[in-house]
C-alpha cells in the first residue's frame, strides 16, 4: 500500500514592511532670494569660481570692493531696473520666512528637491549664509535691456554659475526659471544670454529648456585700452 503524501507546507504569512525602515531619498531645501550688499563676499567667491570654470582668470579683477559699489551703490534703484543678483541658498532644513526686502514685485522662491544621494560639500563652511545650516550654493545676475523689434523691454543675464557640487540637480534650471518667470510677470519680451562654445553641456541644456542658440550672430567687446582708445577717436 502506498504510502500517503505528505500535507502541503503551510503558507507564508506575508512580510510586513515598516515604513520606517525605508529608504528614503534625502532632501535639500532651496531659497532663491534678492542679493544684497552683506552677500558681496559670496558673490565674489563665486565669480571668481566661475572664472576658474570658463578658463578665464586672466581676465578676472573684479574685488568686493568695486562689486560692492557698482552692485549696490548709495540710493540704488530698485530691482530689475539696474543690476540684479539672485542668490541660490540650500539648507537641510526649511528656511525660516524673510521680509521681502523692500520689493514688492518679488518674494523668494521656496523649493524642496530629491536627490539622489546626499551632497558633501567641502566648501560649506565658506558659503555659509546666515544663521541654521544655509549654504549658498550659485546665483544668477541679470540687468534690463530692450529689444526695438519686439518694442519690449528684457532681461540681459550676465551671469550665472551653481557650484560644482550642486550641479545636475536642477538648480540651474531654478535660477533661470525665477528670472523668465519674473520678466513675464513683469510683461517682458524676452531674456537673453551668451554661452561658450566649447561648453557643450551648457549648450545642451539651453537647448533643451526651449532655448534657441543664435549661431549666426557674434559678440562684439570694446574693453581695456581698446576701449579707451576708441573712446578718443574723432573727439
Amino acid at each position: 500500500m502506498a504510502a500517503a503524501a505528505p500535507p502541503p507546507s503551510p503558507t507564508p504569512a506575508p512580510a510586513v514592511i515598516r515604513e520606517d525602515l525605508i529608504p528614503t531619498a534625502p532632501q535639500v531645501f532651496s531659497r532663491i532670494r534678492l542679493a544684497t550688499n552683506a552677500d558681496v563676499p559670496h558673490i565674489h567667491k563665486l565669480i571668481h569660481q566661475m572664472a576658474v570654470f570658463e578658463r578665464l582668470t586672466h581676465l578676472f579683477s573684479a574685488t568686493e570692493s568695486s562689486l560692492s559699489t557698482t552692485l549696490f551703490p548709495e540710493n540704488s534703484p530698485p530691482p530689475f531696473t539696474t543690476f540684479t543678483v539672485f542668490l541660490l541658498e540650500v539648507s537641510q532644513n526649511p528656511f525660516l520666512p524673510i521680509d521681502n526686502q523692500n520689493c514688492t514685485n518679488f518674494s523668494p522662491i521656496h523649493k524642496t528637491i530629491n536627490l539622489d544621494l546626499p551632497v558633501s560639500d567641502a566648501e560649506a563652511e565658506m558659503f555659509k549664509s546666515g544663521g541654521n545650516d544655509a549654504v549658498v550654493a550659485g546665483f544668477v545676475l541679470f540687468f534690463p535691456n530692450y529689444s526695438s523689434f519686439l518694442a519690449k523691454p528684457g532681461f540681459y543675464i550676465e551671469d550665472i554659475f551653481v557650484r560644482e557640487c550642486y550641479r545636475r540637480k536642477g538648480f540651474g534650471r531654478l535660477l533661470l526659471s525665477t528670472v523668465a518667470a519674473q520678466a513675464a510677470k513683469m510683461g517682458y519680451g524676452r531674456v537673453e544670454w551668451v554661452v561658450l562654445d566649447w561648453n557643450v553641456n551648457a549648450i545642451k541644456f539651453y537647448e533643451e529648456m526651449g532655448a534657441q542658440i543664435l549661431q549666426e550672430w557674434r559678440v562684439c567687446r570694446l574693453t581695456g585700452g581698446a576701449l579707451e582708445a576708441f573712446a578718443n577717436v574723432n573727439i
